[in-house]
């Protein structure tokens, strides 16, 4: 048996192995009838921090678990920014998100002889919302004003290649909740008694890749969102944990088309979520003479997102690297998504 072939039957074997461990996984945590898993949705607070803002992992579907990228692979995989070659890389994007919902995120990643390091925030902004309380009046309410919540993230990541096939990362954040400062109560005068409303904590993220050596074939894991339970307003809650396995490969590799006018890549995501169904997500992306990038990506099941596509650009003037990413999703009576973002490296 010659070499080749030893390498996809050992590529074959792997991939059964992780896809049945994933499985595994979710059959001893007891999800095996529907019952249960209708328990699950929506049990979980903090799902911004769940949002995809990168503008080319969204337009794949997220699929992004075992894609080779820099500084946006904070936000899905850390271990994914391992092999970047670039000495710094900075990724700035905004989303406009259902109901008029605001997210900014950056990111910035750095090469050192001992690793990358990296850097992260995200900034949500859900708009002003209308503050009353109940008063013995006509109306039988007063008015007082606007409150204007936000939430965010920031953290630190860092990545090593143990070898020149095998990553780790992670990431160690501080994600908070800002309610705003509202009014509870009148006193006895008549005065406003208020209180300030919201919640924080410091959770984790982890994820390995292994680039298997046939081809550009990779394979990953990651957990993203680890954490204590929280509790707010005397309700407890867990962060939005989800585990993920994927594989990722430039489909033109097996051909023999020049890979620097072509590549097609296909990537697989199967996600595990504690707050949700377990789903697939499958994204693709051609890329045409390392410039233009067209995109497209599903999730199933999934109750409201549909269609996601995307295109992208990207040059280099000197040392420096530009990118720009645009993605388009569905989501169902809820209108559509935009995503934005800007990367620069050098």
């Amino acid at each position: 048996m010659n070499t080749t072939v030893k390498s996809i039957l050992n590529t074959i074997v792997t991939v059964g192995l992780i896809f049945s461990t994933g499985i595994c996984f979710a059959q001893e945590e007891g999800f095996q009838s529907d019952n249960l898993s209708r328990q699950r949705i929506a049990q979980t607070g903090m799902k911004f921090l769940n949002v995809s803002l990168d503008a080319r992992a969204a337009s794949m579907g997220d699929a992004m678990t075992s894609q080779v990228t820099s500084s946006s692979a904070m936000f899905y995989n850390p271990a994914g920014m391992a092999y970047m070659q670039q000495r710094a890389d900075i990724t700035l994007g905004q989303t406009q998100w259902i109901a008029h919902v605001q997210y900014n995120m950056a990111g910035l990643a750095y090469n050192t002889r001992i690793g990358i390091f990296g850097l992260f925030g995200i900034m949500v902004n859900y708009g002003d919302f209308l503050e009353t309380i109940r008063a013995d009046n006509e109306r039988g309410y007063l008015d007082l004003g606007t409150i204007t919540p936000t939430a965010s993230a920031f953290g630190v990541s860092y990545a090593k290649a143990l070898t020149n096939r095998f990553a780790v990362g992670a990431n160690v954040k501080y994600a908070a909740e800002d309610f705003g400062k509202s009014t509870v109560r009148l006193d006895d005068s008549g005065n406003q008694v208020e209180k300030q409303f919201g919640v924080n904590t410091v959770a984790l993220d982890f994820g390995v890749l292994y680039k298997t050596g046939f081809k550009s074939l990779n394979l990953a894991m990651g957990l993203r969102n680890f954490s204590r339970e929280l509790t707010f307003s005397q309700e407890s809650f867990e962060l939005p944990l989800t585990f993920r396995i994927g594989l990722s490969m430039d489909l033109l590799d097996i051909t023999s088309m020049n890979p620097e006018m072509h590549s097609l890549l296909l990537s697989i995501d199967t996600e595990r979520p504690r707050d949700y169904y377990e789903n697939i997500r499958i994204g693709g992306e051609y890329v045409f003479m390392n410039l233009i990038s067209v995109r497209a990506g599903y999730v199933f099941p999934h109750d409201t997102q549909g269609l996601n596509a995307g295109l992208g650009l990207a040059s280099e003037v000197g040392s420096v690297g530009f990118r720009f990413d645009y993605a388009y999703s569905q989501y169902a009576t809820f209108g559509t998504v935009n995503r934005i973002v800007l990367g620069f490296n050098f």
